[in-house]
């Protein structure tokens, strides 16, 4: 059996046709959903792309990666999914965006078609300053860069799918199995997006469900929340006007996104391998897209850390959607399963293929050490309580069940302190908080050293968003 392995970047679990959004148009990854199995209660390893793909890529957390931050990507030295598969023979191909460290790199891959890496090998170093924090003036970029039209990113897209269709074409139907990792950026910014695809959302009355905000903005109090919103200030560079317009351009840069998912799968149909081969679709984090009045990722908050996950192949039953925490952590698992079933790791995942019954013990886990972060942030999911723990401030707690949006902070509610210990107890087996948080505090440090101090940094490249290789 093959694997295929599609990853968007920054798609909010909420923006989906068949996770009930209201207005998108995800026509084809709604018929994938239909064909297989979803999985609804998905976290990212980390609500941000660098450290969140190193986890995706080996079936570990970032903390036991030390990849804490933009600026420290995954050098193939712990070896992934992809790995296992080359030695078990397989075709084992990426197609797109990385962010890892660089070409010179093994990755486990035969073969890197299009591949995006961090910039010169070590990325986005500005965020290594994290406490005070210091500014952060490209967050403009967001709002000026949204509307109607091409942009490098739109364009690396459509790169990207053109020869993913074509390699599917030529290696699809081959004896040797096959694991493909196929990266796509959409809807991540910038928020420029064709006119076919801004099209359904253009017209929409400001009140339609989905084009006004899902969550309203909120009054931010929490001193670490207050941090990240202050310094990703897009929400501060933005007038309703140009808000609106961001938030139709994120949903069209969605229906793009699905356009060529559609593509791809078809490419796969046409080489008769459909029947052969296991699709994973997912995000590397989500987005918040306007609700709550921020934008962006690396908020712990669900439309930021909560992605989609989509299974189907070989059988993965038909049409169900399963409320486990899951992890991008577990697609390691699943792919080596596949690949090699006798393949013994000793990572944190399970195989989503394990996971297809539901399992009600099981603990949804994410964790932040970027830009933006005064400390660390670490999520648990317990049953429907979402309990949020920055180090040295108090926590945040939320019913999910009964407080969806996240609207009422249970965080230092005396009712709740044995939910909070439950939770805390939780987090402890996975992590020691503190301890994580002074190694990353430690290695970047360590790092802007090693750069010249503070002021070397402002040697590096600036930016917004990584550029599109050549």
């Amino acid at each position: 059996m093959n694997v295929l392995v599609i990853c968007s970047d920054e798609h909010s679990f909420r923006c989906l046709g068949t996770g009930g959004h209201p207005v998108i148009e995800t026509p084809n990854l709604d018929a994938l959903a239909a064909r297989g199995t979803r999985f609804d209660r998905a976290w990212a390893a980390s609500p941000i792309c660098v450290p969140t793909r190193a986890s995706l890529a080996t079936g570990r957390w970032v903390h036991q990666l030390a990849a804490w931050d933009s600026a420290q990507p995954y050098t193939g030295t712990v070896r992934g999914w992809a790995h296992v598969a080359q030695d078990a023979g397989a075709h084992s191909v990426s197609i797109g965006k990385l962010h890892f460290r660089s070409s010179a790199d093994d990755f486990g891959f035969t073969e890197s078609l299009l591949p995006m890496h961090v910039i010169g090998g070590l990325g986005w170093v500005q965020g290594l300053m994290r406490n005070p924090l210091p500014p952060y003036p490209e967050a403009a970029e967001l709002g000026a860069e949204a509307g109607v039209g091409s942009s490098s990113y739109t364009e690396y897209d459509q790169r990207i799918t053109d020869r993913t269709v074509e390699w599917l074409s030529e290696h699809a139907a081959e004896d040797r199995p096959f694991a493909a990792f196929v990266s796509l950026v959409a809807p991540h910014y910038p928020l420029t997006v064709g006119e076919e695809y801004f099209a359904p959302y253009g017209d929409l009355a400001n009140d339609t469900p989905g084009i006004a905000l899902d969550i309203a903005p909120q009054a931010i109090t929490h001193p670490a929340v207050e941090a990240m919103a202050d310094f990703f200030s897009y929400h501060k560079t933005m007038d309703a006007v140009t808000a609106d317009l961001a938030r139709r351009a994120y949903f069209g840069l969605c229906t793009w996104l699905d356009h060529n998912v559609g593509r791809i799968l078809g490419a796969l149909d046409d080489a008769g391998a459909t029947d052969d081969t296991l699709v994973i679709y997912t995000s590397d984090h989500g987005d918040l897209h306007g609700n709550r009045g921020l934008w962006g990722k690396s908020f712990m908050y669900e439309d930021s850390v909560r992605v989609p996950m989509i299974i189907a192949g070989p059988g993965v039953p038909i049409g169900r959607v399963v409320d486990t925490p899951v992890n991008q952590i577990d697609i390691h698992p699943t792919v080596c399963a596949v690949m090699d079933p006798g393949h013994n790791d000793d990572g944190p995942g399970t195989s989503l293929l394990e996971l297809l019954d539901g399992d009600t013990g099981r603990i949804g886990f994410s964790e932040y050490h970027d830009g933006g972060s005064i400390t660390a942030s670490f999520a648990v999911q317990v049953r429907m309580w979402k309990y949020i723990h920055h180090v040295g401030y108090d926590p945040e707690l939320y019913d999910l069940e009964a407080d969806p949006d996240e609207l009422i902070d249970l965080g230092t509610s005396a009712d709740h302190s044995a939910v909070r210990r439950e939770c805390l107890d939780a987090l402890h087996s996975i992590v020691d908080p503190d301890a994580a948080n002074a190694a990353a505090f430690a290695s970047q440090a360590a790092l802007i050293d090693a750069l010249g101090g503070p002021s070397g940094l402002d040697d590096h490249r600036r930016f917004n968003h990584t550029p599109t290789p050549e």
